[in-house]
């Protein structure tokens, strides 16, 4: 009897074809989430603040296209900045990957339903605020825990 393994236990990460990079994608949004970091430490603190370009009905960004050039903060993910991403949140399949580590176990790539990453607690849609609905300088008052980093 044979075993198919699936791509992400055969393949490196720069094997990857765009589609399946694009699949590592748990859709959790974390990454839409304003953060603060201290630099020295390189400790990243989330709040509960997301993108403006956030559709949080669909908890996907709405100009996934064209959001580094809208927003140019926002990282299109490469190979590159897997090299140190300490700014990732632990249950990224993307880090989790590039350590060594599986996906989790609710990943919507092992569940077969995108409704896992929120039935785990691990989607952000629902929980935060847009942006523009605080002022830059108050971002410190939004931080949160509840992030699984």
């Amino acid at each position: 009897m044979t075993t198919h393994k699936p791509f992400w236990e055969i393949k490196k990460l720069h094997e990857l074809s765009p589609d399946e990079w694009e699949s590592l994608c748990d859709g959790c949004a974390k990454c839409c989430l304003n953060k603060l970091e201290d630099f020295e430490t390189k400790t990243v603190f989330y709040t509960n603040v997301h993108c403006y370009l956030l559709d949080t009905e669909q908890c996907q960004c709405s100009q996934y296209k064209t959001r580094s050039t809208l927003v140019p903060e926002c990282i299109t993910l490469t190979i590159k900045d897997l090299e140190d991403p300490y700014w990732l949140p632990s249950t990224c399949a993307y880090k989790r990957l590039a350590e060594g580590k599986n996906l989790p176990d609710w990943h919507p790539l092992i569940t077969g339903n995108m409704d896992s990453v929120v039935q785990s607690g691990n989607g952000i849609c629902g929980r935060t605020i847009r942006e523009t609905d605080i002022k830059e300088e108050d971002l410190e008052q939004h931080l949160i825990t509840w992030v699984h980093v």
